[in-house]
């Protein structure tokens, strides 16, 4: 009998925690929720991966998807254009960000590196940014960037969302491969 897996399957180790809700309103209660799973993921994902094994790390979490060793370091390079582009909306009136092909720089050789650095960064970004968002003042989260590549804008509070999500999102795969 061939071992496949089916779309339902496939679907829960993509979206280990479910695919990303577009929140249509600005919440405090879920701004608060949001900046706390963001201040708090370096500190939680670094327990999890720095003891791992190259094997571990690099095995993927899903077939045809990303190694864990690969996961960490998109989520360096993912958080790290999340505080940019939080700082220009911040800065500048409702600026075009710019999008960036992750599946290729998932592909670079610094993807092939130990994950010290990326964890290390992520803790550095992460501080910075919690740091901006609990400075900012309630219209600030108001404050929008265009994503071309979606042809829509995203307001402040809704990238808190997204990048808290994302969080989530690469934790769940993480500890898909962990388990």
């Amino acid at each position: 009998m061939e071992n496949t897996i089916t779309e339902a399957a496939l679907e829960q180790l993509r979206y280990p925690v479910g695919r990303w809700q577009r929140p249509e309103s600005l919440s405090q209660a879920s701004l608060e929720a949001d900046l706390a799973t963001l201040a708090a993921f370096p500190s939680i994902l670094r327990p999890k991966v720095e003891q791992l094994s190259d094997g571990i790390l690099d095995t993927p979490y899903r077939p045809g998807g990303w190694s864990v060793r690969q996961v960490i370091h998109h989520c360096a390079d993912s958080h790290i254009n999340c505080l940019v582009r939080f700082k220009l909306a911040l800065t500048e009136d409702k600026p075009t960000i710019k999008p960036y092909a992750e599946e290729h720089w998932a592909e670079l050789p610094d993807y092939q590196l130990p994950i010290a650095s990326s964890l290390e960064m992520l803790t550095l970004v992460h501080a910075r940014l919690t740091h901006i968002m609990t400075h900012m003042k309630p219209e600030d989260w108001l404050r929008e960037y265009i994503h071309p590549q979606y042809g829509t804008t995203f307001a402040l509070y809704q990238v808190a969302s997204l990048y808290a999500w994302h969080c989530r999102h690469h934790l769940g795969h993480v500890e898909l491969v962990v388990k």
